[in-house]
C-alpha cells in the first residue's frame, strides 16, 4: 500500500485531538499506546510534519507514522502550525510560537499515560528543521520566539531535515520573511547550520536517494556538527525524501528502530 493510500485510510478516523491555542492551527492529536496505564507512562514523540512550511501539507500525512509509533511504545502528539501560503496564517514568527505552543502545552493535559520527563521530537523535511529548532529552545536569545520552554526535547530525530536555509532559498526565504541579508537574526535563530552544536542530541536519518532534499546537505550539518562537539549520528537508509514517514518502508524502519533504542534509554 502506497503511502497516499496509509494517509487517506489514517484520514477516515481521527485521533484524540486538543484544541492548544484560539486559531484554526491550535490543534494537536495525542495518541497512546493500547493498553496505556498511569503507573507506565510512556515517553512522548513530538511528531512535525513538512512541506516547505506551506499550507498545502499538513498533520495528517503524519498520521500513519504516529500510529506506528503509538503500536511501539510512544505516546505521539502530532502538531499543527501555521504555515504560509493561500489561506495560511504561518510566517515569522508564528510558525515558530504555534510550534513551541503545541509542544508546550502537553504541560497542561495531565494525562499520568504520557512522561514529559522523555519528549523527543520527530520531524520530517521542513518539519526536521523545526524539530530541530525546537529541541533548542532552551538556547534562544531572550525575547526570541518560543524561548523559556515549558517542555524540554531530550532528543530530536530529524527525517531528510532542510538544515541549511540560505540553500533552501525561496521557501525558507519566505517563511522567516526575508533572505539572509534582510534579517539575519532570523536565520540565526531558526537555520539548523547556524545553531550548531544545537544542545541536545540529534540523530538525522535521510534516505540516500532523496531528491528532494539531498542526503548530501545532511552530510555537510552532521560533519559541521561533530567538529564542533555536537552529540550527532547520521543513518542513511535506502529510499526518498517521503519514504522515510511511510510505516512499510525500510527508511522509516531505520529511524524506528533508533527511536525504540531512545524509548529504552532515555
Amino acid at each position: 500500500m502506497s503511502l497516499t493510500s496509509k494517509v487517506l485510510r489514517h484520514a477516515l478516523t481521527r485521533p484524540p485531538r486538543h484544541r492548544v491555542a484560539p486559531h484554526k492551527d491550535g490543534v494537536a492529536e495525542l495518541l497512546v499506546p493500547r493498553g496505556a496505564s498511569p503507573s507506565e507512562p510512556h515517553p512522548v514523540a513530538v511528531v512535525v510534519h513538512g512541506g516547505y512550511w506551506r499550507t498545502q501539507f499538513g498533520s495528517l500525512v503524519m498520521r500513519p507514522l504516529a500510529a506506528d509509533l503509538a503500536r511501539h511504545g510512544w505516546a505521539t502528539w502530532n502538531v499543527e502550525y501555521g504555515r504560509i501560503g493561500r489561506g495560511g496564517r504561518g510566517g515569522w514568527p508564528t510558525t515558530f510560537s504555534d510550534l513551541a505552543t503545541a509542544i508546550d502545552h502537553l504541560a497542561h493535559l495531565e494525562d499520568a499515560r504520557v512522561d514529559l520527563g522523555r519528549v523527543v521530537a520527530v520531524g520530517h523535511s521542513a518539519g526536521g528543521q523545526l524539530a530541530l529548532w525546537a529541541g533548542g529552545r532552551h538556547e534562544l536569545p531572550a525575547r526570541a520566539p518560543g524561548v523559556d520552554p515549558a517542555v524540554r526535547i531530550r532528543h530530536v530525530v530529524a527525517l531528510a531535515p532542510v538544515t541549511n536555509m540560505v540553500r533552501a532559498g525561496a521557501p525558507a526565504a519566505a517563511v522567516l520573511g526575508g533572505t539572509i541579508e534582510d534579517v539575519p537574526d532570523r536565520f540565526e535563530q531558526a537555520d539548523p547550520s547556524r545553531r550548531i552544536p544545537l544542545g541536545v542530541p540529534v540523530t538525522v536519518v535521510h534516505p540516500e536517494h532523496d531528491e528532494t532534499v539531498p542526503a548530501r546537505r545532511s552530510r555537510e550539518y552532521v560533519e559541521t556538527a561533530r567538529a564542533a562537539g555536537a552529540d550527532i549520528e547520521l543513518l542513511v537508509p535506502p529510499g526518498g525524501h517521503r519514504d522515510v514517514i511511510d510505516p512499510g518502508h525500510a527508511a522509516w524502519h531505520a529511524a524506528r528502530e533508533r527511536l525504540t533504542q531512545l524509548r529504552r534509554t532515555l
